[in-house]
């Protein structure tokens, strides 16, 4: 009977542990969570993440970080670095922005050939202290940051790989002739706040650029409509120069454009059918000279002509015919700081069904004296939910300043 009492207490005590160890499990745990969930990556700099396999090993350069969830990007920025350090070959994104460099020599970039993006804005790199030939090895880049920079002049060789290029906030004024050359990618350059007048554009350096999407040449010296653009273009901003005019038929051979950025320029006449375009949704010709309006495209949704001299409002202008079966899309136009004494006649809602915002804030009445109309903003057909956004956009444009508008903001964002 001792044996067999000892016997059952082992057997008592052995399930008692195993009951234990289902009792200790949670089943629930294992089905809470969705199948396959993964888990967001929380970067934590006090441990070490597991670093995905790659038929190369991954390096870093000492002075720069390399993110465990993203081992081909390089973020060397904002850290007071005077040259470029040495450049593991895997890389592919360079981040070098906000630094004091002043120099692109070809020595970092010896062994690179994966580098798809090149971001140097915000330094001090001047043309000439750029290695020739340090970019156009480079047959994968696509996409190359040098804006806020002291380039004089347009850097060149690039390569035949390159898409997007952004060299505003420079003083380049300066193109050599074959700059442009052999750029067949680039679908979208910005050469805004710089030094480019007329005689640098004579030689038409961006006819050759069939892919050219998005161009960027606000805040230079240019008096005439740049000439020869590519009728691959949709997106043009040419706000602060000095035009005065656009040719009558500038347009025909720009189908295309959807957007277009002529404000704080010298505008006084623009021929009748100027901006007869088939796609056009956004025309922004405010702080001009006009004294008219001018005719409408069918398409336009977006209309500034605000702080010009016009006295009244001739819709017939804009919209000689209604076609019931084709009607405008124009839904907003800003015309304060004009001269305008009465509102947009009311033919005006038959031409452009769609209207809901006329933005009239104050009137230029004379020098000494601005006038206001009985209401500075109409609207109608608005919901609670629209209604209180147009009242945001129109605080926002109330509190804007001069600063603002010349500032990076005010010209076509890069990535469109």
């Amino acid at each position: 009977m001792g044996i067999l009492s000892q016997l059952s207490i082992i057997h008592l005590l052995w399930a008692a542990m195993v009951f234990g160890q289902y009792e200790d499990y949670d089943f629930e745990d294992e089905y809470d969570e969705e199948p396959n969930r993964q888990h967001p990556y929380y970067f934590n700099p006090n441990t070490q993440a597991e670093v995905p396999r790659f038929p190369f090993p991954v390096q870093c350069t000492r002075e720069c970080f390399c993110p465990p969830a993203f081992p081909l990007s390089m973020y060397c920025d904002h850290r007071k670095l005077k040259t470029i350090p040495n450049i593991p070959s895997h890389v592919q994104q360079l981040y070098l922005q906000n630094n004091d460099i002043e120099a692109v020599p070809a020595g970092p970039f010896t062994n690179v050939t994966f580098l798809r993006e090149i971001n140097l804005s915000h330094n001090k790199i001047k043309f000439h202290m750029i290695d020739h030939g340090v970019f156009a090895k480079l047959s994968n880049l696509v996409q190359l940051h040098l804006q806020h920079n002291e380039l004089e002049e347009f850097p060149f060789p690039l390569p035949s790989s390159l898409e997007r290029l952004l060299l505003g906030f420079n003083k380049i004024s300066r193109l050599s002739g074959n700059a442009l050359e052999g750029l067949p990618n680039i679908t979208m350059l910005d050469l805004c706040n710089n030094f480019l007048d007329d005689s640098v554009l004579k030689g038409k350096p961006f006819s050759n650029m069939k892919n050219l999407m998005q161009l960027n040449l606000c805040n230079n010296k240019l008096q005439t409509m740049p000439p020869d653009l590519p009728s691959s273009l949709m997106y043009l901003s040419l706000e602060n120069n000095s035009i005065s005019s656009i040719p009558e038929n500038y347009f025909n051979r720009l189908p295309k454009i959807i957007a277009l950025r002529m404000s704080h320029n010298n505008l006084q006449n623009i021929p009748h059918n100027t901006f007869n375009l088939p796609n056009l949704l956004e025309l922004n010709l405010g702080h001009n000279k006009l004294k008219q309006v001018f005719y409408i495209p069918r398409s336009l949704q977006h209309l500034y002509i605000e702080d010009n001299d016009i006295e009244i409002i001739n819709v017939t202008l804009m919209c000689p015919s209604i076609d019931p079966m084709n009607t405008n899309q124009l839904t907003y136009i800003r015309v304060d700081q004009n001269k305008l004494t009465i509102p947009i006649s009311t033919y005006a809602f038959f031409c452009f069904p769609h209207i809901r915002t006329i933005y009239y804030g104050e009137q230029n009445g004379n020098v000494n004296k601005s006038t206001q109309l009985r209401t500075p903003v109409f609207r109608r057909f608005l919901t609670p939910e629209e209604y209180d956004e147009v009242e945001d956009d129109h605080e926002t444009h109330n509190h804007e300043t001069e600063e603002v508008h010349e500032a990076e903001e005010n010209y076509f964002h890069p990535y469109f």
